[in-house]
């Protein structure tokens, strides 16, 4: 079953979308659940448009939930909407009220693809009492504070409108402020490290193809939670920044991990 309109976030305080896809077989337990996060151009419809979810899901026994958060990097926005909050305590209280799902940590993952990779990430370092497994395919800002500096030396000058777009300066201007003041919050890293210490730490599954822009970093970054004893698996092949590649990802991810 496929779910498309909107709820109403009291932390948001305006209407949004949300996606939901369902198995077709009706289970005597509760269903497990992933969160699936939508990248920087995309909306809660995209993966439902752009993948086989629906054909992936329809006999497994997870409930995918996909909401929508503009071009917010699933922050808490210092110029805009407190979209981590919605996404991480408000949204979760939703579902759990309109669908039989499971409470436990071990039945609940968060996924997401370039910018929903970053903001599930984020999530199950922040809070891995609450996710028992992430998934992050292709993901961006894997090292924020550089891609800041690099913000600040670029500007809007014409040698970062080429790279990177005119609106991803504004976005991170909406995000952290006029002078994209970095904070240890919004650095994985960081959150890792402080995760580490942790009783609970999720497992991490990461892809990224090897013709993506991305894919140096993911890779670092991969080598980086190892160092810091994760239990994280990360696979790459050719494949490009697309759904060609993304769709392959979330297939080998709910085959294998989720």
């Amino acid at each position: 079953m496929i779910l498309r309109g909107t709820v109403f976030s009291n932390i948001l305080q305006m209407e949004t979308g949300i996606s939901i896809i369902t198995p077709h077989v009706l289970l005597p337990q509760k269903y497990k659940v992933v969160y699936l996060l939508h990248g920087i151009g995309g909306n809660h419809e995209k993966w439902v448009n752009h993948s086989m979810l629906p054909f992936y899901a329809k006999n497994g026994n997870t409930i995918f939930i996909m909401p929508e958060v503009a071009r917010s990097f699933y922050t808490d926005m210092k110029y805009g909407f407190c979209y981590f909050t919605y996404i991480t305590e408000e949204l979760p209280e939703i579902c759990k009220n309109l669908f039989s799902i499971s409470a436990k940590r071990e039945d609940t993952a968060i996924a997401g693809v370039s910018m929903g990779g970053y903001g599930a990430l984020k999530a199950a370092f922040s809070k891995p009492e609450l996710y028992g497994k992430c998934a992050a395919f292709s993901s961006a800002c894997l090292f924020l504070k550089k891609a800041l500096e690099e913000q600040k030396k670029y500007g809007i000058q014409k040698e970062f409108i080429e790279r990177y777009g005119k609106q991803l300066y504004v976005d991170f201007q909406a995000i952290l402020g006029e002078d994209l003041h970095w904070k240890p919050e919004h650095e994985l890293l960081e959150l890792a490290k402080k995760c580490e210490e942790k009783k609970q730490k999720p497992q991490i599954y990461m892809a990224c193809g090897t013709e993506d822009s991305f894919y140096k970093e993911n890779t670092i970054f991969y080598e980086k939670l190892k160092e810091l004893s994760f239990d994280v698996t990360y696979e790459s092949w050719e494949g490009n920044h697309d759904f060609l590649f993304f769709d392959t990802a979330l297939k080998k991810a709910i085959e294998n991990f989720l």
